[in-house]
């Protein structure tokens, strides 16, 4: 294998065999000999000499010694920068070790021509050379390499003009999350942390393409299909390392119409996909790459894991996390050692909630690779979600350590300190997250969250208004007011420490209602739970004739559950396709959220019946209650989703067993108070019977043991946008959103939260207090229009007192 010392020598006795004036140096005319030596198939133009001159000259001006040219390092580093390959130049300069050295290589020119392979995969600064000679991703064509070595000339002329006017950029990414990518089992996935943006409007970008057009001709007039075949690939993966992913994508395509069952320029294309933002199109291609390595047996046995990731990958790009999983997992079955394979399982396990599965498995990732910063991250954030702070904390620190300006190690660390009260370091993380990315308006808008909570009043405006030069978003605007009112509150000193004005909890029985049209302390506090719920999944936003349409338009298979009964039953990844059909309005990061939602509290209840599938009429009926339409709708679909299981036999009329056990599923689920275990108590004897349409809204709208909260929601639903001009809650000073509840009494007013937690000001202290609920302030007009009844003037007068002047009424 070739070692350091090695390499050195060579790179040594090249250097000397082009000084040729002996200063130490090489000029720009030795350098350009040099070139032309290592490069005897190219012919260069005095341009592409000048070009590439030019470029080595700017790159490595640090090596530079005056008139004398390029040092004996700087010649090093640009091998050691893959700029070149040692091996490759020092064979076809036909050179020699010096005699003193020839013993460190005799047992490299004993072995075998594996061996010599193996040392040149080795390199892994090599950039060109490491893929082209691989046995499984290399070029065979002699005119292969000429077309290759043609292409490296027309991107550093492209690269040099691009540089000279300024459009070249090269970001460094370090800072944030690497995309996941499967780097330890090839470089045919990488992508360089040093991300390259390209010009491509510009006149040297369409020359460029015209150029590129012409190599890709010659490998299209190759004298076979397997040559035509071995010219694109490496086409692609030349302009894939310069990361022109656009270029590099038609390449691989025209691969694929080439040989369509290689696995290869599948696989490369769905890369390119990937990074270019088209992931639907990515995990297409990825199937195919799949599909191809089945049929092929173990001849590509060793790409599959690199498929199963970047599969994974594309899903996680489309929001399917569930999915990903599967994939990711059997990555790591096939390869135990793909420490990514797991630090990627772990992180969507984490997605979905399921904190200790991605706990274990981010753990077993770092076991292997302790310097993974991400994956000390992600596993920050499981501890955190399980309550495991301190450790939490500790985990995050080491992220930071090991990459100090990693921005979701900083932002959650802050979201952490936030929680647990600690302010001033909540602001300083976040302080450090704008420091690397300026524009976050989210760590601007928590930085001013955190001052705010340290006492920080003013600091806390300015970074209110930092946040609102980057986003107009309303919910700024509602915290901008919030801060006048709690500087207000302030004023008249009577306000909280953290920005909530002091309060006292009273117990629910002195909370009281004015009238029917009021909602129960208890109940809307039940209700604002699901109603949290409905906007995390914007299943509000999903109709609920779609789950009807889903019923009757797509088969499921019947399967036989544990106990024996028939059920349509899907496993979960499956499962996510069906909702992604019903979301399919969502962002997938916003869909993301929402399987990370339904999976924490539907399905994780469904896995203590049956782990890892999930009965789809049950499921059906219990999301229809939440989707948006009328509730006699709502109502409806969730009976038809219990009749459209097979164990519903009868046509119209569901088993009345059933009809039992949904209503304490949605409970259950909904009404966490109950918990699951209500799920084990049944009332009565077990009942054979069926019950109808009719039947079974008598036991939903049961508000005892049915699901009576959802005319609760349905005003929520309906109201929970309203605002009431300038009123404002007083106890947490925001603006009144929703239901204004006053008190009848000393007539403060409290907000849908304030009043569902049993807040009230420590000012009004009464045996019980008497709310009445406005729905919207137009409400509130009508109902003092509608209390003012018809006085007589005297009447009037009465209610006021009487200064010295005012008249003696005649009348006593």
């Amino acid at each position: 294998m070739t070692t350091r010392g090695t390499r050195s020598e060579k790179v040594k006795r090249i250097f000397q065999q082009f000084d040729g004036n002996r200063d130490g140096g090489l000029n720009r005319d030795e350098m350009a000999a040099l070139v032309v030596a290592v490069n005897p198939r190219v012919k260069f133009s005095e341009e592409q000499i000048h070009a590439i001159l030019d470029e080595v000259f700017r790159t490595y001006g640090e090596f530079i010694d005056g008139e004398k040219g390029l040092t004996y390092d700087g010649l090093l580093r640009t091998y050691d920068d893959g700029a070149g390959d040692v091996d490759r130049d020092f064979d076809a300069l036909e050179l020699e070790l010096n005699d003193d050295n020839k013993g460190s290589s005799i047992e490299a020119e004993a072995s075998s021509s594996i061996v010599d392979e193996k040392a040149i995969e080795s390199q892994k600064k090599q950039r060109t050379a490491d893929w082209a000679v691989s046995p499984n991703h290399g070029i065979v064509f002699d005119d292969t390499w000429k077309i290759v070595d043609d292409l490296e000339i027309l991107v550093k002329r492209l690269k040099a003009k691009q540089a000279k006017d300024g459009k070249y950029k090269a970001d460094n990414f370090d800072a944030f999350s690497d995309a996941g990518w499967s780097r330890e089992l090839g470089p045919s996935s990488e992508i360089s942390d040093k991300r390259v943006f390209w010009e491509e409007s510009g006149n040297d970008y369409a020359l460029f393409v015209k150029e590129l057009g012409v190599l890709r001709s010659r490998a299209d007039g190759a004298r076979s299909r397997e040559e035509a075949f071995d010219g694109h690939m490496a086409i692609g993966r030349v302009l894939y390392d310069h990361q022109l992913f656009k270029e590099a994508l038609v390449s691989f395509k025209r691969a694929c119409e080439l040989q369509p069952v290689d696995v290869r320029p599948h696989f490369r294309a769905g890369n390119c996909l990937y990074v270019l933002g088209k992931y639907k199109e990515a995990k297409e291609e990825f199937l195919l790459a799949l599909e191809a390595a089945e049929a092929g047996g173990n001849q590509w046995g060793y790409l599959l894991p690199q498929i199963y990731v970047n599969l994974g990958i594309a899903l996680e790009g489309e929001g399917m996390v569930l999915s990903a999983c599967e994939y990711y997992r059997e990555a790591a079955i096939l390869c135990p050692t793909h420490f990514r394979a797991l630090k990627l399982l772990g992180s969507a396990l984490f997605g979905v909630g399921e904190y200790e599965a991605a706990v274990k498995a981010l753990e077993e990732a770092i076991f292997m690779k302790p310097d993974f910063a991400d994956a000390h991250c992600d596993l920050a954030s499981a501890l955190h979600a399980m309550g495991e702070n301190e450790k939490a904390i500790e985990v995050f620190q080491r992220a930071i350590d090991l990459k100090p300006g990693h921005v979701d190690a900083l932002y959650n660390l802050g979201g952490l300190y936030m929680d647990l009260g600690r302010f001033q370091r909540a602001s300083e993380m976040y302080t450090r997250v704008l420091a690397v990315w300026p524009n976050h308006w989210r760590a601007q808008l928590n930085k001013a969250v955190s001052l705010l909570g340290a006492g920080e009043t003013e600091e806390a405006k300015k970074a209110l208004k930092e946040a609102l030069k980057l986003t107009n978003r309303v919910e700024l605007h509602d915290a901008i007011s919030h801060l006048k009112q709690i500087q207000k509150k302030k004023a008249k000193g009577n306000g909280g420490a953290n920005g909530e004005g002091v309060f006292v909890i009273v117990e629910p029985s002195k909370f009281k209602t004015s009238n029917d049209k009021t909602t129960l302390r208890q109940d809307l506090a039940k209700a604002l739970q699901i109603r949290a719920f409905q906007r995390i999944t914007r299943l509000s936003r999903c109709d609920v004739e779609l789950l009807k349409k889903e019923m009757s338009e797509n088969d499921v298979p019947v399967s036989y559950s544990g106990g024996g009964d028939p059920e349509k039953s899907l496993r979960k990844p499956n499962l996510e396709e069906v909702l992604r059909r019903l979301l399919n309005f969502l962002k997938p990061e916003t869909f993301q959220g929402a399987v990370k939602a339904i999976n924490e509290r539907i399905l994780s209840v469904f896995d203590d019946t049956a782990p890892g599938r999930v009965d789809l009429g049950m499921f059906y009926a219990i999301l229809a209650p939440i989707c948006s339409g009328n509730p006699e709708k709502r109502k409806r679909v969730a009976f038809d989703a219990l009749l459209w299981r097979p164990v519903s036999e009868s046509g119209s009329q569901i088993n009345k067993a059933d009809a039992i056990t949904y209503i304490k599923l949605l409970r259950a689920i909904y009404i966490p108070s109950h918990g699951v275990s209500e799920m084990l108590e049944l009332h009565g004897e077990a009942d054979s019977s069926t019950v109808s349409f009719k039947e079974f809204l008598v036991m939903f709208d049961d508000p005892d043991w049915g699901f009576g909260i959802m005319s609760t929601l349905m005003k929520l639903e309906s109201g929970d946008r309203n605002r009431h001009g300038d009123f404002v809650c007083s106890v947490c000073r925001y603006l009144i959103i929703g239901s204004r509840f006053k008190e009848i009494k000393s007539h403060f007013s409290l907000c849908n939260e304030c009043y569902s937690e049993g807040k009230v000001p420590p000012a009004f202290k009464q045996d019980e207090y008497i709310f009445k609920e406005y729905g919207s302030e137009a409400e509130a007009m009508k109902d003092k229009c509608t209390c003012l009844p018809l006085q007589s003037h005297n009447d009037r007068c009465s209610r006021f007192s009487f200064s010295p002047l005012s008249p003696v009424p005649l009348f006593k």
